[in-house]
């Protein structure tokens, strides 16, 4: 079952982020992790939702998704992300 990992950004330092970003396909392919979706909110028609960019990762399963997120290569750059962002991450199954 394919598992998704959906990230919902506020972007706090523009130039960190994109040193962040760079970084990451590298850390996604050990899991052959694919980049789905990575955009800037149009529109909330419903609700609330104070991210402006979000990003969809797919990876073959759950155990996969799990495993790069604890990967020694991901961790590495979460004190860079967290300089960088206000990121929410939320994993799913479907």
């Amino acid at each position: 079952m394919a598992a998704y990992v959906i990230g919902h950004i506020s972007i706090k330092d523009p130039e960190k982020w994109a040193a962040y970003r760079s970084q990451v396909p590298a850390t996604l392919a050990p899991w052959n992790a694919e980049l789905v979706f990575r955009g800037k909110r149009m529109a909330v028609f419903s609700g609330e939702h104070p991210h402006t960019d979000t990003v969809v990762l797919r990876f073959a399963d759950a155990d996969s998704a799990r495993a790069w997120f604890a990967s020694p290569a991901y961790q590495a750059l979460i004190p860079l992300r967290e300089q960088a962002a206000d990121v929410v991450l939320i994993g799913y199954e479907a």
